[in-house]
């Protein structure tokens, strides 16, 4: 699942925000030498365009190091995140850990590192993976997945075979809940663990859904 989050803007958020914050600054530069307009109301604009940078700056911060708001496009993940879903993802959680298998990743698009995906880890670094129909081995033993998959009422007749495949070592094996309709490493192959955005943490929209992401 691709996360289309504002894809049609030419410029990424952050460097949206830092332009925003250098026009505030022409701006407050302009103002405060404008001798021509009254003092009294020359030190009320600069007092809100001070507040307005101090506003985008810290914007830029959490975004950049903290956490992040994406959009759910399309149905790969369900039923555990739906078309329309709101997600808040966090930065922190892996430079204080490690990424588990289980765990809800956004990562970057390894074919395509300027679009965003979310999926679940399944394999890690070092592991042997491999689906048979639509059943996931590790080391060649079946493992137990204790979150909600499409294929709860047991039709794996859309699913196909993969692997065994060894996980590279820095690098993880992600797989879309949806697994019948799921563009992940199947066909796109691992992902670097250097591409791993942070981990998709809480559903915030729309209200009905309000939950963790498990």
């Amino acid at each position: 699942m691709r996360l289309e989050f504002l894809d049609r803007l030419p410029l990424s958020i952050p460097s949206l925000i830092l332009i925003l914050a250098g026009v505030l600054i022409i701006a407050r530069i302009v103002i405060r030498r404008a001798q021509s307009i009254p003092s009294n109301w020359r030190s009320s604009v600069v007092e809100t365009l001070d507040a307005s940078i101090i506003a985008a700056l810290l914007s830029l911060l959490i975004i950049t190091f903290v956490v992040q708001a994406f959009y759910i496009p399309s149905g790969s993940m369900e039923p555990t995140l739906m078309v329309g879903d709101r997600i808040l993802v966090s930065k922190l959680s892996y430079r204080f850990g490690t990424v588990e298998r289980g765990d809800v990743i956004v990562f970057h698009y390894p074919l395509n590192p300027g679009k965003d995906f979310v999926k679940r880890v399944v394999g890690l670094g070092g592991e042997t993976v491999e689906l048979r129909d639509g059943v996931v081995l590790i080391n060649n033993t079946p493992i137990k997945e204790l979150y909600p998959t499409a294929l709860a009422g047991g039709d794996r007749s859309c699913t196909t075979s993969y692997g065994p495949q060894k996980v590279p070592v820095g690098q993880i094996f992600v797989l879309g809940d949806n697994r019948c309709n799921s563009e992940d490493s199947r066909f796109f192959g691992f992902v670097p663990r250097v591409n791993v955005v942070g981990r998709a943490s809480f559903i915030y929209w729309p209200p009905p859904r309000l939950s963790l992401v498990r």
